[in-house]
């Protein structure tokens, strides 16, 4: 049976914390993969464009996180005509995005304090559900630094130079986001100079000495990165309607 987790929980399991709960949704893609001329958090799924999804997968959540969109400047004007187009009204900030993904969160940190839970969702992946977002709360709560991975269904090679080898599957996690923090250890391995190697937050993290726990994720909790992706979450939201 499911929790529901709500802020009492966490401030019984780790009274150091406020209640406080914010959600950066990074939007910083382009439509290239996509053949698209629109960056692929504005496309419509179900008639909506992705990204009203995704926040609002996380507002529906019990810890109504404070919600911050982080979009390239260019695009904020757009954006804001498709919250008029479409009424969408749920609260959030609109922040500027960076040259790259680490800095577009570290300018999305700036609005949250230190004492606060947050999590680092892609604005592409709209099909999270809310037990995994309340779980990486929760479990960010108690441990610090966590991620939503799935173990890899298929067998995986490594490849180095000309010669390859097997990895065993059972070992190999494929990450995916939310990925959640206590604020003040994220912000604090924000700090960091930026590095080619940082390609998400927890490896942001991990370089600051923090200890990365996995929440287990969802196969349907998929990136929208390819044309094909936008009709399979069209089914499965539709597949969710009729339960």
């Amino acid at each position: 049976m499911s929790h529901h987790l709500s802020t009492d929980d966490i401030t019984t399991q780790n009274p150091s914390f406020t209640t406080n709960a914010y959600a950066i949704i990074v939007a910083g893609g382009s439509g290239t993969r996509m053949q698209s001329a629109v960056p692929k958090q504005f496309l419509l799924l179900n008639g909506k464009p992705v990204l009203m999804h995704t926040l609002e997968a996380f507002y529906s959540s019990q810890l109504k996180p404070e919600l911050i969109v982080v979009l390239p400047v260019n695009y904020h004007e757009y954006w804001t005509y498709l919250c008029t187009q479409y009424e969408f009204k749920l609260p959030h900030h609109l922040v500027s995005g960076g040259v790259t993904r680490f800095h577009s969160v570290k300018n999305g940190l700036q609005l949250v304090p230190d004492d606060a839970l947050v999590a680092v969702h892609d604005a592409v992946r709209p099909m999270v559900d809310t037990a995994t977002i309340e779980e990486a709360y929760q479990q960010a709560a108690l441990v610090g630094s966590v991620v939503v991975a799935v173990k890899s269904r298929d067998s995986v090679r490594q490849v180095t130079g000309n010669k390859t080898k097997s990895l065993i599957r059972e070992e190999i996690y494929l990450v995916q986001t939310p990925q959640t923090f206590q604020a003040n250890l994220l912000k604090k391995a924000y700090e960091l100079p930026y590095q080619d190697s940082f390609t998400d937050d927890a490896s942001v993290a991990e370089q600051a000495g923090n200890t990365i726990q996995i929440v287990e994720g969802s196969y349907q909790n998929f990136k929208i990165t390819f044309p094909e992706d936008i009709a399979l979450a069209e089914i499965l939201l539709n597949k969710k309607g009729h339960l």
